[in-house]
């Protein structure tokens, strides 16, 4: 599946947070905890460079609880600072500006040096669309800052926000990359809601998650749906089997599939289903796809 979209915004994007680069001291990348690879830019390492990251593992309360360990240790061993948190609870996010102030404390150590005390710590906030970013600021903020909504592409242009007298943000429009080489990159961004449901077949796109689920959390596929989670089972039947069972029917008995897909892309997403990480660090059995 050969999923490509990439606003011109984006482009603007990019061209935006080159030019801010020298004004930052600190590059926060937001991921989808559910999916930390396939939620994380590959162009930022370009656009980033060598500027200290953050990565906060954002939605941690909707993923699994053994796997956020697992990423944050990875994330940890390749030089990164790590921040689990979930921004519509507020999770973890009291811990934001300690962890920033850690990361730069040799830098903050100079800046005293040369006298320049109270100088504020500038930190760029990046991520794919729909991961959480905007929440996320407002939680750390303690006010509805920067615009947040459930669906790609809102915030459109940058916005600086003071967190403290010591502490600025700035919020930048979620930015993906021109082409998923990996057709698993994008499937995975659409089970969460990073791409919008109306560049894929609604059918096609929930087959795959209740396959990929059946796989990785067969229990929980069962216990909800009350199917069998036949490895060997066809995706497409799999939510079938589900939508009869859950009764959803149409003229001469036949599964009303588009019904069952909404459900279940509902019930994952708004976290309903249970806890899932979708993907494995390289250390360990990779996910499936």
């Amino acid at each position: 599946m050969n999923i490509q979209w990439y606003p011109g915004h984006m482009t603007k994007t990019r061209r935006m947070m080159l030019e801010q680069m020298k004004l930052i001291d600190l590059a926060v990348e937001i991921i989808d905890a559910r999916i930390p690879v396939s939620s994380r830019n590959p162009d930022l390492d370009g656009l980033l460079g060598d500027k200290p990251r953050l990565i906060v593992l954002n939605r941690c309360d909707q993923a699994d609880e053994q796997m956020n360990r697992r990423w944050a240790d990875w994330f940890r061993r390749q030089g990164y600072q790590v921040l689990p948190a979930d921004s519509r609870s507020g999770a973890g996010v009291n811990q934001f500006a300690p962890t920033v102030r850690a990361a730069l404390r040799e830098q903050i150590a100079r800046w005293t040096e040369k006298g320049q005390v109270g100088r504020p710590i500038r930190v760029m906030v990046a991520g794919v669309p729909n991961v959480g970013k905007s929440t996320f600021i407002n939680q750390v903020a303690r006010r509805k800052s920067a615009k947040a909504q459930n669906r790609p592409g809102v915030t459109r242009g940058k916005q600086w926000i003071t967190v403290d007298s010591g502490l600025e943000l700035l919020d930048t429009p979620g930015i993906l990359w021109p082409k998923f080489d990996d057709p698993t990159v994008g499937l995975h961004l659409a089970y969460t809601g990073a791409v919008k449901d109306e560049i894929l077949d609604l059918e096609t796109l929930a087959s795959g998650l209740m396959g990929l689920l059946a796989r990785r959390y067969p229990q929980t596929i069962e216990g909800r749906y009350k199917i069998k989670a036949d490895p060997d089972a066809q995706d497409w039947e799999l939510l079938e089997a589900a939508g009869r069972k859950r009764g959803f029917l149409i003229s001469g008995g036949e599964v009303d599939t588009e019904r069952m897909s909404r459900v279940l892309l509902e019930e994952f997403r708004s976290g309903k289903l249970g806890r899932f990480t979708l993907e494995s660090p390289p250390d360990g059995p990779e996910a499936d796809g």
